[in-house]
């Protein structure tokens, strides 16, 4: 990758013409909610995923509402993207180079691992993915979510979106059919189709379809909060240590403006539990976590008050997730772990295919049995691999402790790095290409679980301080 070099931004907004904004485009919402009378698509989310589909819906001439939850009920993590993203971002009027203009966005240039003993890692995309065929950008991004989802907001609005600021709780069915759905202040809502991106806690059309669902790993705690610094690196980077025959927490820092870090520490659930019953408060944990970092006690030490906020989270796939006239997208349909990046791309490909889905079959009324099955086998096999793969080779102990973390990461990174690429290019969706690609995915996730096994069954001694196998 070559060397991007620090770009300083043409054009700055402080943090009270950003508030002044969001205040505006409330104002223009909410103006637009009694404009409910002709809708084609209903999506109900009014996130990532949500905004996306209701962006590719109404640029297809669609008419279209966004029911959108209250702001207290987004709780926002991922900011850290994979190389996949800008491209998805770009196709809904997002440019790289307009994020970086309006500070919504930093440059990633790199993921560091550094572990506690001193020794870091640095993983970069290799030079032969920006060459042909695969012209891939090198460079991806650090967003700045809340500024990113009014951005989003705005091209949401200017393709005049109907944005009904409510939340969805009732869904009225004939079978597998939505027929319509009821919000939590009594107002029901119907049309010809649904779109399902109401996130990880919601997941509406999944909990009342009781679709079939797969789990990874124990429930994960994030703990996170945001410091000013002189300045940032042009990297993701994630603190860890190296220990034995256990399930792993690290840290991240995600640089979300060139003054402006976000710190996170994630562990199992269980971790925190027996940490709160010590008597532990929130802060208290976070503080001791990034005490043991010598680049945050400064940071620590100048902040006496953090009140850092709180998400728990089990990663997990569900099935079957595309009805007769529904389609189910972003972390509604799956929960990618964050340690992945990759959370921000699915959202984006689920919004990008299922709305493509919607326009194709719009005036037949009814999606068939195969596009329902590959979307759904797609959307599946993707969480799947980047899932299994990271809980494989990543936070449990037979494979980091044989190779060393350094190595593992190498090990999950590569095939994670590829297979985003070439779903970009090859963008599977018929019966054929999907069935090969999903095959290959199924191939290396069998890969990951006979290495886990092996290394499980003859564990490594010890590791060398650069976290290989002596």
């Amino acid at each position: 990758m070559p060397n991007l070099g620090r770009l300083r931004a043409p054009t700055r907004f402080s943090d009270d013409s950003f508030h002044s904004r969001m205040v505006k485009q409330e104002d223009i919402s909410f103006g637009m909610q009694d404009n409910l009378s002709r809708k084609d698509v209903t999506v109900i989310g009014g996130g990532l995923a949500g905004m996306a589909a209701a962006i590719h819906l109404a640029k297809a001439g669609l008419h279209v509402l966004c029911i959108e939850a209250t702001p207290e009920d987004n709780v926002v993590v991922g900011e850290s993207l994979d190389w996949s993203a800008p491209e998805l971002l770009r196709a809904l009027g997002l440019p790289m180079e307009r994020l970086i203009a309006e500070e919504i966005a930093t440059y990633k240039r790199h993921i560091v691992v550094s572990l506690r003993d001193g020794f870091s890692q640095q993983y970069i995309p290799s030079e032969w993915l920006g060459k042909p065929p695969w012209n891939v950008e090198l460079r991806t991004l650090h967003v700045d979510r809340a500024r990113l989802k009014v951005a989003l907001r705005e091209i949401v609005l200017n393709h005049g979106v109907a944005i009904l600021s409510d939340k969805a709780a009732e869904i009225e069915r004939d079978r597998k059919r939505i027929i319509a759905l009821k919000t939590q202040s009594g107002r029901r809502i119907d049309s010809p189709w649904f779109i399902d991106a109401s996130g990880f806690a919601a997941s509406l059309f999944p909990r009342t379809f009781k679709l079939p669902v797969h789990e990874y790993g124990p429930t994960k705690v994030a703990i996170w909060s945001y410091f000013n610094v002189p300045d940032s690196t042009e990297g993701t980077t994630l603190y860890t240590g190296e220990d034995k025959r256990q399930y792993m927490e690290w840290l991240w820092e995600i640089p979300i403006h060139q003054n402006r870090i976000s710190v996170g520490y994630v562990a199992p659930g269980a971790a925190i539990k027996e940490k709160r019953q010590q008597g532990k408060t929130v802060d208290d944990i976070y503080r001791d976590q990034l005490s043991r970092i010598p680049r945050f006690k400064p940071l620590l030490q100048a902040t006496k008050k953090i009140s850092p906020t709180v998400t728990s989270f089990r990663c997990r796939v569900h099935g079957e997730v595309a009805g007769p006239n529904w389609l189910v997208a972003g972390e509604a349909a799956s929960m990618v772990d964050p340690m992945t990046s990759n959370g921000v791309t699915a959202g984006l490909r689920h919004a990008a295919e299922a709305s493509h889905l919607i326009v194709k079959y719009f005036h037949g009324g009814r999606l068939p049995h195969l596009d329902r099955a590959l979307y759904s086998w797609r959307v599946q096999a993707l969480a799947k691999f980047f899932n299994s793969g990271i809980e494989k080779v990543i936070y449990d102990w037979p494979i980091r402790n044989r190779i060393g973390i350094v190595n593992a990461g190498e090990v999950y990174t590569v095939p994670a790095w590829s297979i985003n690429v070439l779903y970009s290019r090859l963008r599977p969706i018929g019966l054929l290409s999907t069935g090969l690609f999903n095959l290959f995915l199924a191939s290396l996730r069998a890969a990951a679980c006979i290495f886990h096994w092996l290394c499980s069954r003859w564990p490594a001694s010890s590791t060398s301080p650069a976290g290989s196998a002596s």
